[in-house]
């Protein structure tokens, strides 16, 4: 039986998913085979020995230590694309709010309240002060062309805009997705220097943190506006304010509130609402027990932040898992102590990733004990796993 760590409120349409009597989910449980979180930080959290995996319910994974994971051969998941309509939707309302300057018009047509007969008049003579230009013609720039970006891309062109992409690292499937009409930018100055509207698409690291600071802005038009429901990371917030206040931004919309944001007028703050939908949750976990479930019972890896996409189709019931750093002649030594130990391999595939390397074996005859201990003595191997279907 497999044993499931929830760390958050999970939905229940992703629990329901594992089978009873095959696995066994709760939120306090002794030697998890698995961790299921969604925003908990478990940077603080001390992750049993036994944990082979982590999924999280979402696209981010700044709450996971994912390079530790990785150090101790286990394999970090999330679930790309299962919010994506939800962010989708809001980036559209983001895109409308920063023009159209909706939210200070409603805010003032708040303030009449108790006017009575005078609001038509007053309404009709104050309009005007919270006008603000269409989308239909206007040039959008996407950084980041993954499943959020790609949507977004799409419904703009229906929208009328014109759409310029930026993404070095797009992957086929986001490309064959992609309307036609999207026009390719090869750098992101380039970008910059054509778009009406700026919006963030791309996860937060190292390469990408300050992505857009005080350098990058100069590019920009005077009076552009940027959307970042992504990761506030990915702008330098002080050059955001700087550029606000000497009025080269009209508008600067995020889903990442801070006080110094909440401080500018010219800031539109949204408390983080991009994936809070029903829907993005059901489908956030059903996206990650599917993987946690298809990794325990099989070894294949699908949306792994850590370990390369593997699948081989079985072809025996008994099958071996290894992860091991990514060094030579590593395939060349797991072959042999299976040679020496008279077992045959049917199949096997090895990828690799940065750093760390996956192996899914299908051998002739159940894997014994001391060859699995003959395995991980091996130097680079880190976890060595044996499945047994109908064991």
């Amino acid at each position: 039986m497999f044993r499931i760590q929830t760390m958050n409120k999970i939905s229940s349409l992703g629990l329901e998913l594992f089978p009873r009597g095959k696995y066994e989910v709760a939120s306090e449980i002794p030697h998890p085979d698995a961790i299921l979180v969604r925003s908990a930080d478990l940077h603080a959290v001390e992750i049993p020995q036994s944990v082979l995996a982590v999924a999280r319910a979402g696209a981010g994974y700044n709450n996971i230590p994912v390079n530790a994971c990785s150090a101790r051969g286990i394999a970090v998941f999330n679930t790309p694309g299962g919010n994506a309509n939800a962010v989708k939707e809001l980036v559209l309302a983001a895109l409308l709010i920063s023009s159209r300057n909706i939210l200070g018009g409603v805010n003032w047509g708040a303030s009449l309240a108790g006017k009575s007969d005078e609001v038509p008049d007053l309404v009709e003579k104050e309009k005007s002060r919270f006008e603000g230009p269409e989308l239909r013609g206007k040039t959008l720039g996407i950084v980041g062309l993954g499943a959020i970006g790609v949507m977004v891309a799409n419904d703009a062109v229906a929208l009328g805009m014109d759409v310029i992409g930026y993404d070095p690292y797009i992957s086929v499937d986001a490309a064959w997705n992609l309307s036609r009409q999207v026009i390719r930018a090869d750098t992101l100055e380039g970008l910059l220097s054509k778009a009406d509207y700026v919006t963030l698409h791309m996860p937060l690291s190292d390469e990408t943190k300050g992505l857009l600071n005080a350098e990058k802005l100069r590019f920009m038009k005077k009076g552009a506006r940027i959307v970042n429901l992504a990761r506030g990371g990915l702008v330098n917030e002080a050059d955001i304010i700087d550029a606000l206040n000497s009025k080269k931004l009209s508008v600067y919309v995020t889903d990442f509130p801070s006080a110094e944001l909440l401080a500018c007028p010219s800031a539109v703050c949204i408390p983080h609402l991009g994936a809070s939908t029903p829907e993005a949750e059901d489908n956030c976990a059903i996206m990650a027990v599917r993987q946690l479930m298809d990794y325990l019972e099989s070894g294949t890896v699908r949306n792994s932040v850590n370990f390369p996409k593997c699948r081989l189709e079985q072809h025996s019931p008994f099958r071996l898992l290894v992860v091991n750093r990514n060094i030579p002649n590593m395939v060349g030594q797991i072959t042999t102590i299976l040679a020496e130990e008279n077992n045959n391999i049917l199949d096997l595939i090895n990828h690799h990733r940065d750093d760390y390397a996956y192996n899914i074996i299908d051998t002739e005859q159940r894997i014994p004990e001391n060859t699995l201990e003959r395995l991980l003595a091996v130097e680079g191997i880190i976890r060595v796993r044996e499945l047994e279907q109908g064991g």
